[in-house]
């Protein structure tokens, strides 16, 4: 009887760990998540997946814990014993780490060498794969592939760079199967509402409906290389089926301009952005990255691997989302506002005179 394959995804609930998870156990895997207790649920990119673990054939558990407890963290690994395990978990917005530099470091420097040390003292063969970033090239002139110079420009590419050097270090030094995605922007409907492609799809659905009127954005001349979150996190699994663990970088090879986004996303609609989009200075990082352009020959020609989805047709996506989701919350209240009136009319029949 073959053994079920196990893995375990930290940061599950995001966006990355989201798709990560539904390829997984479509694959046929066990998978488990860490996320953060919280007095709300913070679950809903994975609640279609999740199924009561009493039940029989249940193949997603969720576990508590924390980046900043290397006890826990070890004691989780050593019980799941998983083959597998997709380090996505951080403090993942640039901006907000140039406010709280701190704990960026913390959670996305040291975060990672927890979980090293943890499969390292365990003794438990774990493929180990790190949630690398673009960030790390910083102002490197364009294109950027797996040599070239890293030289990040905020708190979080710092706290990044540390972790994808210690998960070279460990691979060399203790023989750890461990790799690095190095990957270029990656979006989808599931994107934070607080990135910059996600506020502005979604900007762009509430202004077709009337719910909104104006957009604020920072530096609109910033290029990127923007690719479909489904397609990456299929290419973190192949990482993790090779012979030999390496570092790969994941883009598509094209850069856009957060303009050319907006233009894009607005005109999809039939809106002028010009009438909706103000400039915020707010939005404005200390230290820009002006250019992502990523080279992923390597991991065309090792992994097999390609972008499936073109720039224009993520952003129509993304906005088409963002669209469906706020016509079925407007039709929800449709519905309640209607049998409030019939409750209502009930009512006043019921003291009416006879």
């Amino acid at each position: 009887m073959e053994l079920v394959k196990k893995a375990l995804i930290t940061g599950i609930t995001g966006q990355d760990g989201s798709y990560l998870a539904e390829l997984l156990l479509g694959k046929g895997y066990e998978v488990h998540g860490l996320v953060r207790r919280s007095s709300t649920f913070n679950t809903r990119r994975i609640d279609h997946l999740y199924t009561d673990p009493h039940e029989a054939g249940a193949r997603l558990f969720l576990h508590y814990g924390d980046l900043g407890d290397a006890g826990q963290l070890s004691h989780l690994i050593y019980n799941i014993q998983p083959g597998e395990i997709y380090h996505l978990a951080a403090q993942s917005h640039v901006r907000v780490s140039f406010d709280m530099p701190e704990y960026t470091g913390e959670i996305n420097g040291l975060g990672v060498i927890r979980l090293l040390e943890a499969i390292r003292r365990s003794g438990i063969k774990s493929r180990f794969y790190q949630a690398s970033s673009s960030e790390l090239y910083g102002d490197a002139p364009p294109p950027q592939n797996e040599e070239t110079p890293m030289r990040p420009r905020s708190p979080y590419a710092v706290a990044k760079l540390y972790g994808y050097w210690m998960v070279r270090n460990y691979r060399e030094a203790y023989g750890l199967f461990a790799v690095n995605g190095i990957l270029f922007n990656h979006e989808s409907p599931r994107r934070g509402e607080t990135f910059v492609t996600r506020k502005i799809t979604r900007a762009v659905a509430r202004i077709k409906l009337g719910l909104q009127q104006k957009l604020f954005l920072g530096n609109m001349e910033a290029r990127r290389d923007w690719g479909y979150a489904p397609d990456y996190v299929e290419a973190m699994w192949l990482m993790l089926q090779q012979d030999s663990p390496d570092d790969y970088v994941l883009a598509t090879g094209e850069t856009h301009s957060v303009r050319e986004f907006l233009e894009a996303a607005f005109a999809y609609q039939d809106l002028d952005w010009r009438q909706y989009v103000e400039i915020d200075p707010r939005y404005y990082r200390p230290t820009e990255v002006d250019v992502l352009l990523g080279d992923a020959s390597k991991a065309r020609g090792r992994l097999g691997w390609q972008p499936r989805v073109s720039f224009g047709e993520l952003v129509r996506l993304m906005v088409d989302a963002d669209l469906q989701a706020l016509l079925e919350v407007r039709q929800c209240q449709d519905v309640l506002r209607q049998l409030g009136r019939r409750t209502e009319i009930k009512d006043q029949r019921k003291v009416s005179p006879k």
